[in-house]
């Protein structure tokens, strides 16, 4: 079983309440081998909600509270990325679960960049909050875009 961004799976689910499906995860879903998750949603955020970002570092910061996460209104919702980290988590250890396939840039998602925490759209080196939590756990972690090129072989090490 391999956790999935529930936005990749179809779910209406992202901050705008739209989707971005992937049609080779979905294949994964259909299969019952891709267990959805939305940290967001997990964490209590209504949908739709303004988009957010870290700011002062990226998710492990957040981690540490060494960084919050705004979203565009300037409303810290830091505990509800927090909370829907750790619910993440949880799942994660119910079903065992050692790989996970997550949005990329999401402050909650991202593997390796994200926003940049002025709502410019530009992208910088970081991970979102509950990808630092469950790389933290020693998940193996994939954005989409890294499944999409390496679908032969799954995800990059």
């Amino acid at each position: 079983m391999i956790l999935v961004s529930a936005c990749l799976l179809g779910v209406p689910c992202r901050h705008d309440g739209g989707s971005c499906p992937e049609p080779t995860l979905q294949e994964l879903a259909a299969k019952g081998k891709a267990l959805p998750c939305c940290p967001e949603v997990l964490g209590g955020l209504a949908l739709p909600h303004p988009p957010a970002e870290i700011v002062g570092g990226d998710g492990e910061d957040v981690l540490q509270g060494r960084a919050r996460v705004l979203n565009a209104s300037g409303q810290d919702v830091t505990q509800e990325f927090l909370q829907g980290a750790h619910g993440a988590l949880r799942l994660v250890r119910y079903w065992g679960i050692r790989r996970a396939i997550l949005k990329s840039h999401s402050p909650s998602c991202a593997t390796c960049r994200i926003y940049d925490g002025t709502f410019s759209g530009r992208l910088r080196k970081g991970q979102g909050v509950t990808a630092a939590l469950l790389r933290r756990e020693g998940l193996e972690l994939c954005s989409e875009e890294d499944w999409k090129s390496e679908r032969q072989g799954g995800c990059p090490g």
